[in-house]
């Protein structure tokens, strides 16, 4: 009787045994991003490591996908620290404060899954997240350089933190030995992702400076012994006072978090094979922030970086994160003081590679060639972060996206139709400016629903075709772009065929959508729009009309 053998795969290692070198290789960023982050958020370094064990076993269990990987993220640190540090000024428990925002957090992302509002992820366009994120980039450099440099400033916002550091440095308060470490250990780690991205550079970083310390004697601060053990269970206790500033931020921290996780999802579920399921993936990383909330964590979002590099050691499965959790278990239960030596400029060198992986200058050239409009959108948002700060900036980003849509309904595209030579169809007369048109006929299309906020464009663009020097007989409205005629609409083109009609012209509809007419016909438009005047296509509105246009 012969046995069966389990599959094995490249090296000879079986699928398990490589999710669980996978998940050793994902420890070497888990613990130095996971402390980096949490001061990153103004909260002690432990932190990071209590919220990434929680994220990473919660996540695990209820998120619906196989690869991704959460943690303290690079974007919501900035985010999570403009949230606390005015509250902490008053006296209250940064940790505590951290822990009821992801609490909040957690909630917010369960009830929008459980409603099915993963759309929400929409309210941040391309343009203006990516200048969200070239502005949040800045803001995270210029925070760490005082760290990098060996000594801190007080400043709140961009532009006070980068006058605190030029004073600084100007005063010669740098310590040559941090800035020797922390610049070092940045070029290194950069360095190593450009020309040998497989290599650990943020381990080998860690692990020399953490030696180097003592060793050499360096005069730089580190981050000291960790709490031995897990931290227990706990139940932030917060006074009523400050719950309303926290759940404004944890809104904010909601939509970019729920924004990062849709977009790393859809990239790695065509990688994986896996069909996106946005709103199973807003209830996982709710479920990681709730337990990260109740265990003195903050809240959380997905990691593309952690999850590329997880994806590319072999992950297939979320066995990979809970080995994850599983070793940083370990280390705090058997040795927490092995990183008492860490130096802190290596955390800032740490965060500051992070933020310039979110900046894509690249990303703001090519909106500059293709499209000027999303480009200023972008540099709106991005000014929004470097401005008025991180939670504004982010305000400002939906609200330039919310407008940018509504700009585009407001004002759409209209153009007038011809029948160009050798083409079948109707086209735009901008592009085909030779294009047949029959006297008497003029044929306008409108490139968007009408609504409340365009329908008087509509009615002006619609009165200028009929006041030419030679006024047609007939304007037939393409209406095939026309999803859409709401209530204020259908009272414009009321009074419009009225003031048309005294003036000899008929409106025409063509290709008018099934829906729409519908909603014509529930308005009552046919009592003063001709229902003869619907046809099919343009085509046949064009054919029937030819003889009494003349």
């Amino acid at each position: 009787m012969t046995s069966r053998r389990r599959p094995a795969w490249p090296g000879g290692v079986t699928r398990p045994g490589r999710d669980l070198l996978a998940g050793l290789v994902l420890t070497t960023l888990l613990v130095p991003q996971g402390m980096a982050y949490a001061e990153l958020a103004g909260l002690p370094a432990i932190t990071g490591l209590y919220t990434t064990i929680l994220c990473l076993v919660a996540y695990a269990l209820i998120g619906p996908s196989k690869v991704l990987v959460l943690g303290p993220d690079s974007s919501l640190g900035p985010m999570i620290a403009a949230v606390l540090l005015p509250i902490v000024a008053r006296g209250h428990d940064p940790v505590a404060l951290a822990s009821t925002l992801a609490l909040m957090t957690g909630a917010m992302m369960t009830i929008a899954a459980v409603a099915k509002l993963g759309f929400v992820a929409d309210l941040l366009s391309h343009p203006t997240q990516l200048g969200y994120l070239n502005g949040l980039a800045l803001t995270i450099l210029v925070g760490q350089l005082p760290k990098l440099f060996g000594f801190s400033v007080d400043g709140d916002g961009l532009f006070a933190e980068a006058a605190g550091f030029a004073r600084g440095v100007a005063a010669g308060e740098t310590v040559p030995a941090a800035l020797a470490i922390g610049a070092g250990g940045l070029l290194v780690i950069l360095l190593l992702r450009h020309w040998f991205p497989k290599v650990p550079g943020i381990l080998l970083v860690v692990v020399g400076a953490t030696v180097a310390v003592p060793a050499f004697d360096l005069d730089v601060h580190v981050v000291g012994a960790l709490p031995p053990g897990l931290p227990p269970f706990t139940l932030p206790a917060v006074g009523w006072d400050v719950l309303g500033p926290l759940a404004i931020g944890a809104l904010g921290i909601t939509l970019v978090s729920v924004t990062d996780t849709i977009s790393t999802a859809s990239a790695f579920a065509a990688r994986t094979g896996q069909e996106l399921r946005g709103n199973r993936e807003m209830l996982g990383i709710g479920a990681a922030n709730l337990a990260a909330g109740l265990f003195q964590g903050f809240p959380v979002s997905t990691s593309g970086s952690r999850t590329a590099v997880a994806f590319q050691a072999g992950a297939r499965s979320q066995l990979t994160g809970l080995v994850g959790a599983a070793a940083i278990t370990l280390l705090l239960v058997v040795a927490p003081d092995l990183l008492r030596n860490l130096p802190q400029p290596i955390l800032a060198a740490v965060v500051i590679a992070a933020s310039l992986s979110l900046a894509d200058v690249a990303g703001m050239r090519r909106l500059w060639r293709q499209r000027r409009m999303e480009f200023a959108l972008a540099v709106a948002a991005f000014a929004g972060v470097a401005v008025a700060g991180v939670l504004a900036g982010i305000a400002v980003a939906v609200s330039l996206s919310v407008l940018n849509v509504f700009r585009r309904t407001w004002w759409p595209y209209r153009t007038v139709l011809g029948r160009p030579a050798g083409v079948n169809g109707y086209h735009d007369l901008q592009v085909f400016p030779d294009a047949e048109q029959v006297p008497g006929i003029v044929v306008f299309r409108f490139d968007a629903p009408l609504i409340f906020a365009n329908a008087r464009t509509f009615r002006d663009e619609v009165r200028v075709l009929a006041h030419a020097p030679a006024p047609p007989r007939f304007i037939v409205i393409a209406a095939e772009p026309i999803t859409d005629v709401d209530t204020t609409a259908a009272d414009m083109l009321k009074d419009l065929d009225e003031e048309l009609n005294a003036a000899g012209i008929s409106l025409v509809f063509a290709g008018m959508k099934t829906p729409v007419r519908a909603k014509v016909d529930r308005y009552q438009l046919t009592g003063t729009i001709d229902p003869a005047h619907f046809y099919p296509t343009v085509g046949d509105a064009v054919s029937a009309l030819r003889e009494d246009a003349g």
